[in-house]
């Protein structure tokens, strides 16, 4: 467990955390996302090296990345809300629909293993990269955002964005392009939605973690109390800097990147899903 590691190794951890909590914090900002897409590997693996039960990694990956996403996306709808890029009457019609997805996926995540979680994990991150990398700024297809695709869209949005501990946003943002939003409106409007499911996620985790008694070191429930206090004040000041970057700039090519990105960790995590 971590208590017998050495004072180097300690250090090596928690700079790993920092780090990863710049990266995170500045791709929540310039793509309106939650971070958790960056953050839940990077968590996944330190904690799986400091002896954690593997049977319970990924869940205290996933329960402390939504609980560092709320501060962080705080931060991005803000900078994104100063630039007039967010629509928040977006929270009635549609944001009730993504909590009640979040409050099932919480439910059901506590009862799956970790492979489960990492095949899911994996699985999903194939799909949002190739998503990444069709997706366009003109496209012909249009939602009328009726209330059955506001209610289905939403819960699967809720549900998968549960079970991977993101804000959302990296699914959010080709829908509401597809009601006709701009790409920058998208981005804004999505990190809001993206703050409903960082608060529904956490408490979720949160009380899940303490129903079942997982008694895991340093944490409470499903969120781990060094890496929350580590990962916050780096990834609200990113997220400012990337929200204030996105304005200024052409996405494309750093879409492409992030996606290539994603392809990376998910093979990664599907090498990791057969060698459990």
């Amino acid at each position: 467990m971590i208590e017998t590691f050495a004072t180097n190794q300690i250090i090596f951890f928690l700079f790993i955390m920092a780090l990863t909590a710049v990266v995170a914090g500045f791709f929540a900002g310039f793509f309106g996302i939650g971070g958790g897409i960056i953050t839940v590997p990077c968590l996944f693996y330190i904690f799986g090296s400091t002896g954690i039960d593997k049977s319970f990694i990924m869940h205290l990956a996933v329960g402390t990345s939504f609980a560092i996403m709320i501060p962080t996306v705080i931060m991005s709808v803000y900078t994104h809300y100063k630039h007039g890029a967010v629509d928040l009457n977006i929270l009635k019609s549609y944001g009730i629909f993504v909590v009640t997805g979040v409050v099932t996926g919480s439910l059901i995540a506590a009862y799956l293993n970790t492979q489960s979680l990492v095949l899911f994990f994996s699985l999903a991150l194939y799909l949002l990269a190739i998503n990444l990398f069709f997706l366009k700024d003109k496209t012909k297809l249009k939602l009328s955002f009726n209330l059955f695709q506001r209610t289905t869209l939403g819960f699967v949005v809720g549900f998968v964005s549960s079970l991977m501990g993101i804000g959302g946003a990296i699914m959010n943002v080709p829908i509401l392009k597809f009601v006709g939003y701009t790409i920058n409106r998208s981005i804004g409007t999505a990190a809001s939605i993206g703050f409903l499911i960082s608060i529904s996620g956490c408490i979720g985790f949160f009380f899940t973690g303490l129903f079942i008694k997982t008694n895991l070191p340093l944490s409470i429930g499903f969120i781990n109390i060094p890496a929350f206090i580590i990962f916050i004040p780096l990834t609200m000041y990113m997220a400012k800097v990337g929200a204030n970057t996105v304005h200024k700039m052409n996405r494309k090519i750093i879409t492409k990147l992030f996606g290539s990105f994603l392809i990376i960790v998910a093979s990664r995590f599907l090498y990791d899903y057969f060698n459990f």
